[in-house]
């Protein structure tokens, strides 16, 4: 095999590398979005609920008149 063909399958087989590469690294960013947005959510649920047994708390004693 010449030169010329050793590099060519050379930078071939670089071009797919990085091509992977950077799907995966794709595929983990929309991971982490997904994550970081359930997380938010979940959080905002969970204040809310707190929020309203707080609030249900102060209506029982009498302490949000």
């Amino acid at each position: 095999m010449d030169q010329a063909k050793i590099n060519y399958h050379a930078g071939e087989a670089k071009g797919q590398a990085q091509e992977k590469t950077n799907q995966t690294i794709e595929k983990i960013n929309d991971s982490a979005q997904s994550a970081k947005q359930s997380v938010q959510e979940t959080s905002q649920q969970m204040m809310a609920k707190a929020q309203g047994a707080a609030d249900a708390i102060k209506d029982s004693t009498g302490m949000n008149k």
